[in-house]
This record gives structure tokens, sequence and C-alpha cells, in this order.
């Protein structure tokens, strides 16, 4: 697990030394246990290494037989050494035993369908002397983040948007429309970020700079293929034998390991199959507020899987004290309180280990979310004629707005791509108009949130309801949120967190699973708890999915409420938020007349966001996690206890 930084000069001049210094500097956190930086010309590539596989002899950049091919990579080959075997039998000599140089190898034999070989998470760049020009690539599914943008003088493509923002000539500005549907999704959708002129790498794409033009081209695509014909008990099986092997695959490493455990079925499924293989190190976080923590449930899991179970309490206090300095590590403003709760457990584990695993992707891969079984709740409207649904829709939106079933009207009338944006929907178009200052509809770059969601539904056209569901959170939510909070907490604490269920042979499998399989006996993810039950303790796998939760609907109306108000007076917004409209949210929500929590969140990360990186209120300077130090002692300590 590493960052990285590539930067081509476009108009042919040598790149600076400090320039790759200060950009590979300020991702300190991603790589504590080495750097290097390899220049040739008007090219460069930045490494900052966290030693996960091949400690000794896995120093980037590496190169090839002939020196005239270099790489950098961030992120794991859980099926390198196949790869290497056959590179090896075709004639290619390894210096190394890194997963990464076998990418550069493969690149040689294969060219640009390198990616499409790779089994695992990653991010990486590869200086093509012969062709003159780079390429790269991005994981199936988003796992490690990749971002690249482009100035009069450069193209730069790196694991951190605060690296690019380190490049001469690149202005801090927020891209208005993107703002807008943060506002929508909590996050910012692909391919755009807050930023603008900075973007992603999408999912499943490679890229080519050359010729002074980056160019993106997908490699893969994620495809539902549902298959009839076989029992239950034909998937039940193969999800426990898939997912067996994934996790086995997902061991791969030199230093030591654990999982995060959770009260539900997916870390608790992860640490039962890993415990299956070897003595586990489980780790768990929860709040003070009573009705917010999910610690006694995962240590009575941790109890029955027989697992060395840490776990901490998190205050409204410290939560706050460190906000500032975590959102300058999303890169983005994420307005999932849980991203920032999962840094305290990543903080906690990386006192231990250098490596977790944990159950992100469940959910979407398997039909895990409880809006998933929407579809099944309104099947009385799937037979009624589009004019008949229209009809109902408009006398239900003129009944009070809090007349019970007036909601289950309004949404049983309209079609999935209508009602369902993916697991948040925190301001809908009317409430936008009363929280944007400005028209931003009227911008050239403006997309209404339909726009984002229905070329992502035209690709699952022919999937029914709960599929086309699971397909726009693959490709909005998990990637936008789940995969973003996941990477960036963890690195924040130099900690490699790797995810079992979001793995290529896994959704192969899973996306051949019948809805009627996935959404049954009053549950979710019927199939995967099936197949887990023989890990797990037995009231888990009925256990309905309670999220990470956090307690701030409570936190705003007391601990953060005048912290609130501060930052909604102090940061300058007012060119994009109607302040005294957020203030009115707030105390509205204070004294108990409504709950817009989520929404004042949404507000409020922005705001704190904007402050750190367009007003620079803040610096913090690049540091290593006191989580490293205290895993470097305790391994020394081992070493020597050893002899």
């Amino acid at each position: 697990m590493c960052g990285i930084v590539s930067l081509f000069n476009k108009r042919r001049v040598p790149v600076q030394q400090e320039v790759m210094e200060m950009m590979t500097n300020v991702i300190l956190h991603r790589g504590p246990d080495d750097n290097g930086i390899y220049t040739e010309d008007h090219v460069s590539l930045g490494f900052r290494r966290l030693s996960i596989i091949d400690v000794a002899g896995g120093h980037q950049p590496l190169f090839n037989e002939t020196k005239d091919m270099w790489i950098i990579g961030n992120g794991e080959i859980y099926n390198y050494k196949e790869l290497q075997a056959w590179l090896k039998d075709r004639g290619h000599v390894f210096e190394t035993g890194s997963d990464i140089e076998t990418i550069l190898h493969l690149y040689e034999e294969v060219g640009f369908d390198a990616p499409k070989h790779l089994r695992g998470m990653f991010g990486f760049t590869i200086w093509d002397r012969r062709q003159n020009l780079l390429f790269g690539a991005r994981d199936h599914f988003g796992i490690k983040p990749l971002y690249y943008t482009e100035t009069a003088d450069a193209i730069a493509v790196g694991s951190e948007i605060k690296s690019l923002l380190e490049l001469p000539g690149l202005k801090r500005e927020v891209n208005e429309t993107a703002f807008y549907h943060y506002l929508t999704f909590q996050y910012v959708p692909d391919p755009n970020t807050m930023y603008k002129g900075i973007y992603r790498v999408p999912p499943a794409h490679f890229f080519v700079i050359q010729n002074d033009q980056i160019t993106l081209v997908p490699y893969w695509e994620a495809k539902f293929a549902p298959d009839e014909s076989k029992p239950f008990s034909y998937f039940v099986e193969g999800t426990r034998e898939v997912l067996l092997e994934s996790v086995n695959k997902h061991r791969m490493s030199e230093v030591p390991r654990g999982a995060f455990l959770s009260s539900g079925v997916d870390s608790s499924s992860i640490v039962g199959m890993l415990r299956s293989f070897e003595p586990v190190k489980t780790f768990s976080v929860g709040s003070d507020i009573p009705g917010y923590s999910e610690l006694e449930y995962a240590r009575r899991t941790a109890e029955y899987l027989g697992t060395e179970h840490h776990e901490v309490v998190i205050s409204a206090e410290r939560y706050m004290n460190e906000l500032p300095r975590l959102i300058w590590h999303q890169d983005e403003p994420v307005a999932d309180p849980s991203a920032i709760l999962l840094n305290f457990v990543a903080e906690l584990a990386g006192q231990h280990v250098t490596v977790v695993l944990s159950g992100e992707g469940a959910d979407e891969f398997f039909g895990g979310y409880n809006i998933y079984r929407e579809p099944h709740s309104l099947r009385m409207f799937a037979g009624m004629p589009q004019w008949m649904k229209g009809s109902l829709r408009t006398i239900a939106e003129k009944l009070p707005a809090n007349l019970k079933g007036r909601n289950f009207l309004i949404r049983g009338s309209k079609t999935v791509e209508e009602r369902f944006f993916g697991n948040a929907l925190i301001f809908d178009e009317e409430l936008k108009e009363r929280v944007v200052t400005r028209d931003i509809t009227r911008l050239d770059s403006y997309q209404n949130p339909w726009m984002i969601t229905e070329e992502i539904y035209k690709k699952a056209a022919a999937y029914d309801d709960v599929t086309k569901m699971q397909y726009l959170d693959i490709h909005t939510w998990l990637r936008g949120n789940i995969l973003m909070k996941a990477d960036k907490m963890t690195m924040a604490n130099s900690l490699e967190l790797r995810v079992p269920f979001i793995d290529v042979k896994v959704f192969e499998f899973a996306a051949t699973i019948p809805t009627k399989y996935k959404i049954a006996n009053g549950t979710t993810k019927h199939v995967l708890r099936e197949a887990m039950k023989d890990f797990l303790p037995p009231d888990i796998k009925t256990r309905p999915k309670l999220g990470f939760p956090v307690p701030t609907r409570h936190w705003l109306k007391h601990q953060f409420y005048k912290w609130a108000k501060e930052l909604i007076f102090e940061s300058k917004v007012d060119y994009l938020i109607n302040k005294a409209f957020v203030l009115y949210m707030l105390d509205e929500h204070r004294e108990g007349h409504a709950d817009y929590s989520r929404k004042i969140w949404t507000i409020l990360v922005f705001m704190l966001w904007h402050q750190i990186f367009i007003e620079q209120k803040y610096q913090f300077e690049p540091y290593i996690s006191p989580t490293v130090e205290i895993r470097r002692q305790k391994s020394a300590e081992l070493h020597q206890q050893i002899g």
C-alpha cells in the first residue's frame, strides 16, 4: 500500500526535483517506510511506500531488464504469483518479489490489456520510453483512488488530490456543479471532484498520456447475469467457496494483519472465515451515547469466534478535535459521519497490525441494503398503467405532508429510476433552491442529478428493479462514499485495508444469483447469510443491518451546536450557500421540530472542507501517524524476544 504521483511536462521542460518532492512528501502518511523519485527529462515518477510485500526488495520506482520502462504502483495484486510464473515461462527476468514489478512485465507482454489480467486493488503508472508515453490504470471497482489534472504546462496523476494541489499553476476553485451534486448524493459522483479541473480516473479504466493529451479507456464492465436454472443450494455453496478463496488470497502479506469487526453479517463473516485460517486480532469502535454503539454485539461475536479483541469508545469532544485533520485527509467533502469514526478504529488497529480485512462491498454485491426490499413492498403498483400512476401521484402530492401513506403512494407511482438515487438522497431539488444562493442550473457545466444516474440506469435497463439498484450503487455509492472513506481513513493511519468481498471473482459469482434468492425469507442478502451461518454466532445471521451508527443527530442538538453556528458564520461560502436557511435548519433541529441532522452535517462538512482547502485557514504538515511508531516498537520488541 503506497502513494504515487506521476508528472508529464507538456513543454518538454525537465521536471524540477523540488516539485516532485513536495508532491510526494505531502502524502507521507500513505508511505512512511520508504520513498523514491525517478525523473527522466520531462517525465517524473514519485512514490511513498508502506511495506507489505517483499519488504526487503520492493523499493519503487521499479524498472524492467532494459531499464526503458519504469513503474510506480499502489495496492496489492493477489494473483501476482500466478502471473509471475507465466511471465517467467515467457522469458521475463524479475529483480524483486514485488507484485508491482509483475504489472510492469505483464505490460511488456500484453500492452494496454494488462489491467484485465489483474486481480486486486491498484492504481499504477508506467513510463514507457519505447513509445514515449505514460500508461496507468485503476482497479475494477475503485478500491484505490487515482486522480488527474492538467495545467498549461503539465499533466499529473496521483493517489491523492493534495499531491496535485502542489502542482505549480493549479488554482484552488470549487466545481460548482459538483457542489450541487454533493448536496444530492453527500459525495461528488465520478468523474468530477469538488475541485474545478481535477478529476478521478474512473474505476475499470486505464489512461494513456501521449502527445500532450490524456486519454481514458474502459477495460472492464460490471455485468449481472442471474442464473434462474440453479437451485438455492448451488448459490449458497458457491458463495461460501468463492468467499473462502478470496479471504485466503487477501491474507497475502509479510506483516501482521487483523480485521475490523462491527455487529453485522459482513465484517463478522470476514472475521469468521479468516479465523478458519489463522488466529485473528479484531478491532471495533463505538460512541459514548447509548443506542449509538455496536460494541456489545461486536464483543460477543469476538468472544464466540475466539479473537484477540480490541475496542475504542469515541466521545463528541474527541470526534470534534480530530475532524479538521480528517477532512484534510479525505481531500474532498464526504458527508458520511461514519467516515470519521472509521479513522479511530483504524488508529486503534494501526497500533497492532499493518493490514486489516473489512466487510465493504457485501451489500452491493449480495443485495444487503434495506432499501433493496422496496420493489417488493411496492409490487402492488407494478401492473398499473402509467396514466394511472401519474394520476395517483398528482392526488398524493396534494395531501398533507404528514399524512400517513402519502409518501408510499408517491414512491409507488414512480419508476425505480425516478425514486432511487442511491443510498443517500440528502437535498431534493426543491430544498436545494432554498439552500443555494445562486442559480447553478444556468452554468454551462450544469447537469441535474437525473442526468448522472440516467446514464447508469441505461446500461442496467434489462435488469429487474433490485438489480438496477445494486448496479447503480456499485457505480456511485460504493466508489464515491464507501471505498473513498475506507481508503482515506485507513491510510491516514498508514494502515492497509483489504476488502475480500470486492473481488472480481466474487462479483462474477454474486452476479449470477437471482433476486429471489437475494431478497427472501423476510431479509436481505439471504444467500450470503445462509452461506456464512457456520462461521457466525446464531443471532448474527438474522440481525438487521445497522450501518455504522454515529450520534450526529444528538451532537448537533448539544455538543456540536455552538461549533456548528460559529462555522456557519465564519466560512466564506456565501457565494454558494444561503446561511440564513442553514441556521434555520440548525435551530429547528435543536428544538426538535424536524430532524435536519443529515442535511446540516452535509453543509458543515463542505464548509469545513472549504476552510481547509479553498480558504486555507488550516495548515497541516505531512506527518507519520503515532500508530506507526507504536507498531514499529512492538515489532522490534517481538523480534528481540525471538532472538
